[in-house]
């Protein structure tokens, strides 16, 4: 497990400094800020379930200033990404976490990989700005075979 964590690590760091064409500048301003202030006893969770081909459900709608956890559960037998590069721009990160393995403090994501049978992450945040957001993986075929969905933010 230690190894897994450890190049999940790897992949995020990896994530944040890309060149994805995201500058710092493009990320929710005071999002430290927006977490701390954020009432976390009221955090709403949201389960999102990552099967060959899908994500049950596939469209998400949040509230803006609202906390909430994000679980991502791959019950499928193959890895799949949770990509959703804008929607992560529009949100104020508080953490990443894996049950098994740790968490992860960061300012911005741009996707997230589950692990296929079991792989899980949660996603605790601030949703800031509105609008809707596409969300889909990267893998392969699997955007065209219909692995996508939505993401709002009211």
């Amino acid at each position: 497990m230690k190894t897994i964590f450890k190049l999940f690590v790897v992949a995020i760091m990896a994530v944040i400094i890309s060149a994805s064409g995201v500058s710092a500048f493009d990320v929710v301003k005071d999002s430290g800020k927006i977490v701390k202030g954020a009432d976390w006893e009221k955090m709403e969770t949201i389960l999102v379930r990552i099967n060959e081909m899908e994500y049950e459900p596939a469209d998400l709608v949040f509230k803006a200033g609202q906390a909430y956890k994000l679980q991502l559960l791959n019950i499928g037998k193959k890895k799949h990404y949770f990509t959703a590069p804008e929607f992560y721009q529009a949100i104020a990160t508080r953490k990443i976490q894996s049950d098994q393995d740790g968490e992860i403090k960061v300012p911005y994501i741009k996707a997230l990989e589950m692990m296929a049978e079991g792989g899980k992450l949660d996603v605790y945040f601030v949703p800031v700005v509105k609008g809707t957001y596409k969300a889909y993986c990267t893998i392969d075929d699997h955007q065209k075979e219909g692995m996508e969905g939505s993401i709002t933010i009211e």
